[in-house]
């Protein structure tokens, strides 16, 4: 049973918290009518993204039996069979359907379209897509919009341009910062963490996440101080929190390019306490500015 869980890997379930995203920048997180079908979505992309993590460890599994850190999942260790991760896959998908028709009867055939799309997505992402380089991190940036786009349709709340933007941009950056700590890998021990590694180098990455860094950094002080989100949430105060904002980019930088440590951003949020100080500092400064 350990090893089944660690397959499904619900730590990584912490991404899908992005659904929630319309919720908060809409100002109903209080409204039970939108927080419910948002948690069932949460969980329902959950299962799905499950899914896709035991496809995942199947296509990999000689590769991973190479890497350091990889070689220890379930299916690359020999702890777990393929033909259990692939009935464990079917599983979450059908408990993902079931699930979904109980959010939005209004929209259930846009959000099965968009569930499925990501689905299908990760699936080709998996067999080819994830070894054209540029591709792959784009295809991770475009999971994390869908995310909040399912998060919208589930809700009913319209997104605004700016979250769907600074969510893309940033989840490019998570994306490339990680393709950083797959080159550190494979110049370290010349094991190719994955088959695209050597369409990447460091002076490339470094440059491509210090541009997404500024981009996102400045998309988001020009969303704190436009005249359509002021008018909106009727305070002109949301730009202080650009302050955590730029302490948790620089504290990741530092952890990317100092301390080599990207290689999960998820295990980051999860270990490192300068940036959950950080995204805690954001989420009270701007709950304090729209909700009291």
């Amino acid at each position: 049973m350990k090893n089944i869980i660690f397959l499904l890997r619900p730590q990584q379930w912490l991404k899908n918290t992005f659904i929630f995203l319309p919720l908060f920048f809409g100002q109903r997180l209080t409204d039970w009518t939108c927080l419910l079908p948002c948690i069932i979505a949460f969980f329902s992309f959950s299962l799905i993204a499950s899914s896709i993590y035991c496809f995942n460890d199947i296509c990999d599994v000689e590769a991973d039996s190479l890497h350091p850190e990889k070689c220890k999942r379930p299916i690359a260790s020999g702890a777990v069979s393929k033909t259990t991760a692939y009935w464990l896959m079917l599983c979450c998908i059908i408990a993902s359907a079931l699930l979904t028709t109980f959010i939005n009867k209004e929209h259930l055939t846009t959000l099965f379209s968009l569930i499925g799309f990501y689905l299908f997505m990760n699936i080709a992402y998996c067999i080819r897509l994830k070894q054209i380089a540029l591709v792959d991190v784009f295809i991770l940036a475009v999971g994390f919009v869908l995310r909040i786009v399912v998060g919208s349709v589930a809700t009913g709340i319209v997104l605004s341009h700016w979250i769907v933007l600074m969510t893309f941009l940033l989840a490019l950056f998570l994306a490339f910062a990680k393709r950083r700590d797959d080159v550190v890998i494979y110049n370290e021990t010349g094991i190719k963490p994955r088959k695209n590694v050597n369409r990447y180098n460091l002076e490339f990455l470094n440059q491509a996440i210090s541009i997404l860094a500024s981009i996102t950094i400045v998309c988001y002080f020009m969303y704190t101080v436009s005249e359509e989100v002021i008018a909106r949430f009727k305070t002109p105060y949301l730009y202080i929190t650009s302050v955590f904002v730029l302490l948790g980019m620089f504290r990741y930088l530092q952890l990317t390019i100092v301390d080599i440590k990207s290689g999960s951003p998820t295990k980051v949020l999860m270990k490192d306490h300068f940036i959950q100080l950080c995204l805690a500092g954001w989420i009270i400064c701007y709950t304090v500015i729209l909700y009291l």
